[in-house]
């Protein structure tokens, strides 16, 4: 391999891949737009296999231009991408599915060329090869046409038949399953009450005043002043506080007579 010291040397050892590449490609579109179901891609693999004949004819131009052959190298990542498309073209599939995987082989074709050309016109131009920059920015944005093209093929392909045999196959099942989680409705059309709903809720168990008054300890009336003042003081609220004593009044022990809890009951009232 000849030692690269300069952009022109670098330039031309890209041409040479490109070259290569570019021949390869001729072999494999024919194979490609014979194996194509749909017609608008047949067409499309036809028309780009003419641009690619253009594309070798402009590299040997450019080969002219710069005094170099654009023999002796074979590009590696397109005999990697041509195999690939090959075994694409062998695979047992529905022939809208068989497109599609054909339109992804040739695109990632067309993303290394672009990717290539992009940067051999790149190399052309540090190189002061205006002429040939301008060459390869032509062939540059051909490619990038063929695989705007092959992108709109894709996205138009009709793909609805496939989609309703399947969704066919789906339907009986879907509706047998909602029939056997229906709930079963009587003769007036209301739906029936489950067995859980006739049980009947054990209910909480009266307190009765003798209960209340064996498990809550008796106080005293100056206790029972307190536990009101307390109440208020936290901002429970007069109301709540005033039950609370009157319910404790019902189990207090006075140590005083009426006359004094007739007091508590004036000074807490307000």
């Amino acid at each position: 391999m000849k030692t690269i010291s300069t952009p022109r040397d670098l330039l031309v050892e890209e041409l040479k891949d490109l070259y290569s590449a570019e021949n390869q490609l001729l072999k494999a579109l024919p194979k490609m737009a014979e194996a194509a179901s749909s017609d608008e891609l047949r067409e499309a693999f036809e028309t780009h296999l003419e641009q690619a004949q253009g594309h070798v004819e402009r590299l040997e131009k450019i080969g002219e231009l710069l005094g170099e052959s654009m023999t002796g190298k074979k590009c590696k990542a397109m005999a990697g991408l041509v195999a690939e498309g090959a075994e694409i073209i062998d695979e047992d599939a529905e022939p809208a599915m068989h497109d599609l995987a054909l339109i992804g082989a040739a695109q990632k074709v067309e993303h290394y060329e672009i990717a290539g050309y992009g940067t051999t016109r790149t190399l052309a131009e540090l190189a002061g090869e205006t002429e040939v920059a301008e060459m390869l920015q032509a062939t540059l944005d051909e490619e990038g046409d063929t695989d705007k093209l092959l992108t709109k093929i894709a996205s138009e392909m009709d793909l609805d038949v496939a989609d309703d045999d399947e969704d066919s196959d789906d339907k009986p099942a879907a509706k047998s399953a909602a029939k056997s989680v229906k709930s079963p409705a009587s003769k007036t059309g209301k739906p029936s009450k489950s067995s859980d709903d006739d049980e009947a809720i054990p209910l909480k168990p009266e307190t009765t005043m003798a209960d209340d008054d064996e498990s809550e300890p008796l106080v005293t009336g100056q206790e029972m002043g307190k536990k009101r003042a307390r109440a208020q003081f936290d901002g429970i609220g007069a109301a709540w506080a005033k039950s609370l004593c009157r319910s404790d009044l019902r189990s207090a022990r006075p140590l005083t007579p009426r006359p004094v809890h007739n007091l508590y009951e004036k000074k807490f009232s307000n």
